[in-house]
C-alpha cells in the first residue's frame, strides 16, 4: 500500500487544524492554553513556515527556521518532510522527523519518537506514516517503510518493516501482534495498553502443561500405575530449603 500525503502549506486553515490538541489532549482546557503552552503545536507552525521557504528553494532560511524551532520546542522537523493536517505531537521533546518522512492526517506522535533514515543516499530514506496512526513514546520507525492507516506502534518499539493497516506493533525489532481489518470507529489512545507476546506464550505453555498433566493422570488411573508426581523432587527440595513453607 502506498500513500499520497497531501501538501499543507502555511495558511490560516492549516494552522487552525494544528490546534487539534484541544480535542486529543484531556489536559487542554481551552484554545488559548494550546496556542501559548503546547510545544508540539509551535513546532508544527515553525515547520509550516520553514516548508514554505523549502518549497521555493530558499533552503538556508528553511533550515534556520527549523533549527530555531528545535532550540525552542525540542522537536526537530526537517523542512523537507511532508506533514498532513490535524497531526498532534504530544509533549514533543526529542521528536525527530527526517527529510523524506511523510506523516498522514490525524496522526498522533508522542515524545521521543524518531522517524529516521537508514541510508546515506539522496533518496527516499524515511518512513511514510498513513492516516490516523498512533506512535507511542520513544518508538523508532526507521527506513523507507510504510505504516498503514489506523496502525498503532507501542512505546519503545523499533519498526524496520512495513506495517499493514490496523495492525499493532511492539518490541525490538517490532513485531505485529494484532491485526484489525475493520476500520476503527473511534480513536484509541491507550498506546501503553498493549498485548505482551511473551506473556501470552507463557500462558499457552502453562495451559498445555496442565492439560498434559491431566491426561497423564487419566492414563495412570486407567492402567493402575503408581507414580510420583511430576514435581515431586522439586517439592521435596523446596521443603528442605524452606521448611516453614
Amino acid at each position: 500500500t502506498s500513500y499520497e500525503i497531501k501538501e499543507c502549506d502555511w495558511s490560516s486553515d492549516v494552522c487552525s487544524s494544528d490546534l487539534v490538541a484541544i480535542e486529543k489532549d484531556p489536559a487542554a482546557r481551552n484554545i488559548l492554553e494550546v496556542v501559548l503552552c503546547y510545544p508540539g503545536v509551535h513546532a508544527l507552525w515553525f515547520y509550516r513556515i520553514s516548508r514554505f521557504f523549502y518549497n521555493i528553494k530558499i533552503y538556508i532560511i528553511a533550515r534556520i527556521i527549523s533549527h530555531v524551532s528545535r532550540f525552542l520546542t525540542g522537536v526537530e522537523i526537517h523542512p523537507g518532510a511532508k506533514i498532513g493536517r490535524r497531526v498532534f505531537i504530544d509533549h514533543g521533546m526529542g521528536v525527530v522527523i527526517g527529510e523524506t518522512a511523510e506523516v498522514g492526517d490525524d496522526t498522533t506522535i508522542y515524545k521521543g519518537v524518531v522517524l529516521g533514515g537508514t541510508s546515506l543516499e539522496k533518496e527516499k530514506r524515511h518512513p511514510t506514516i498513513g492516516e490516523n496512526v498512533i506512535i507511542g513514546s520513544n518508538a523508532c520507525v526507521l527506513g523507507p517503510v510504510i505504516i498503514g492507516k489506523n496502525a498503532k506502534i507501542g512505546s519503545g518499539s523499533v519498526v524496520v518493516k512495513d506495517v499493514p493497516e490496523g495492525a499493532t506493533v511492539v518490541g525490538i525489532p517490532g513485531k505485529i501482534i494484532e491485526k484489525e481489518v475493520v476500520e476503527k470507529l473511534a480513536l484509541d489512545f491507550e498506546h501503553g495498553n498493549l498485548p505482551d507476546p511473551i506473556a501470552d506464550v507463557v500462558k499457552i505453555m502453562l495451559k498445555m502443561q496442565h492439560e498434559l498433566e491431566q491426561r497423564l493422570k487419566t492414563i495412570e488411573k486407567d492402567h493402575k500405575i503408581k507414580a510420583r508426581g511430576i514435581f515431586h523432587d522439586y517439592e521435596e527440595k523446596a521443603q528442605e530449603e524452606m521448611p516453614g513453607v
